[in-house]
C-alpha cells in the first residue's frame, strides 16, 4: 500500500466563514468591476476583525465608496441564488454556477481552501473528542460539494472563477 501524497490529503485548519470576511471581492454597484468590502480603522477585535464593526466597500476602479456601520448581517442564502456580501448586499465576485448550485468565496484565500479541499480523495475532518471548533468552512460545505462523483464539476467552477479577471 502506497502512501497519499500530501497534496492529496487534507487537513481540516478549522476556518470558519467569519475568518474570511476581512476582505471580501465584490462587483461594484457602479461599474460592474471588482471591488473590496473591508473592515474599517479600529475593527479588529480579540480573535480578528469584528463581525459587526464599520465595514466599507471600495471600488478603485470608478471610486464608489460607502460605509456602513448597523448592526445586521446576513449570512444566510439560497444555494440556487448568486451569493452576496454579507454587509452591502452586493453579488460577490468570486462565484459561479454549477447544474448542483454555486459555488463562491468571500476571497481568494477562501476559495482556495475550498479547491484544495475538494482535490483531496483523503480529507482528515476534526476528531469528535476534540474540544475545537466544529462546524467549521468546509465542515458545512453542501453535500453535493462534498461528493467525488461531483468533484470535477465543482473543479471546473473554481477553475472558472480563477479565469475571471481580478482587475483592480
Amino acid at each position: 500500500m502506497s502512501p497519499i501524497s500530501p497534496h492529496r490529503r487534507f487537513r481540516d485548519p478549522r476556518c470558519t466563514k467569519y475568518d474570511f470576511l476581512a476582505s471580501v471581492l465584490v462587483r461594484c454597484p457602479g461599474c460592474e468591476k471588482v471591488a473590496h468590502v473591508v473592515a474599517g480603522p479600529g475593527a479588529a477585535g480579540v480573535h480578528g476583525p469584528d463581525l459587526f464593526a464599520l465595514r466599507r466597500l471600495v471600488c478603485p476602479n470608478c471610486g464608489v465608496a460607502k460605509e456602513r456601520s448597523r448592526a445586521g448581517v446576513v449570512l444566510h442564502r439560497d444555494r440556487h441564488e448568486p451569493a452576496t456580501d454579507p454587509y452591502f448586499g452586493v453579488r460577490l465576485w468570486l462565484q459561479s454556477e454549477t447544474r448542483h448550485g454555486w459555488v463562491w468565496a468571500y476571497s481568494l484565500e477562501h476559495l482556495d481552501l475550498i479547491k484544495r479541499f475538494v482535490q483531496a480523495s483523503l480529507r482528515e475532518g476534526i476528531p469528535w473528542h476534540d474540544h475545537g471548533r466544529k462546524m467549521t468552512v468546509v465542515a458545512r460545505l453542501p453535500a453535493w460539494m462534498q461528493q467525488a462523483k461531483n468533484r470535477d464539476e465543482v473543479l471546473r467552477a473554481i477553475a472558472r472563477i480563477h479565469a475571471s479577471p481580478l482587475r483592480t
